[in-house]
């Protein structure tokens, strides 16, 4: 069988691969029924709906013709590993490692790191707007998370508040 685009046929095996992770994920938690969800019921649905999408993106991918096979490009590697980076280091920010002894620096750190971190995954870089942006998203997710959802993590670093 010959895949008549190849963009649409690897998009669909990664939907495909995630939703099947998530519904399997989702058997270690009890599902519940309909009328009665339990924790796992979400990410089942969510992932069984996933791979069925991804099913027929691969199908339609091996059945409808292409002008030109619509070929893969290149990885984009920098911007992957920015994107990736950027988010393990917000989640060391917000949590810390204590096993190493690396406090938590809590949510404006983190949300700082993040946007300036992210922002090297483009090609043009305006610290002053970063900055903007980081202020921005700081007061909102305090705003969101804290006052209005009264979630209860760090918001500043742990040193600072002992």
């Amino acid at each position: 069988m010959k895949i008549k685009s190849q963009k649409d046929f690897w998009a669909g095996l990664m939907f495909l691969a995630v939703g099947v992770a998530f519904a399997w994920g989702a058997t270690n938690y009890n599902v519940g029924e309909g009328a009665r969800m339990g924790p796992g019921y979400f990410p089942l649905m969510l992932g069984v709906i996933l791979a069925l999408v991804g099913a027929f993106i691969v199908f339609e991918a091996l059945v409808v013709e292409t002008e030109d096979g619509e070929p893969i490009g290149k990885w984009a590697w920098k911007p992957l590993f920015f994107i990736i980076a950027s988010n393990v280091v917000f989640g060391i920010c917000l949590g810390g490692i204590p096993k190493i002894g690396i406090p938590s620096l809590g949510l404006i750190v983190g949300i700082f790191a993040l946007v300036f971190i992210a922002s090297n995954a483009g090609e043009e870089h305006n610290n002053k707007e970063q900055f903007i942006l980081s202020i921005v998203l700081a007061i909102m997710s305090y705003v969101a998370f804290i006052v209005l959802l009264k979630l209860q993590f760090p918001v500043w670093p742990s040193f600072l508040t002992r």
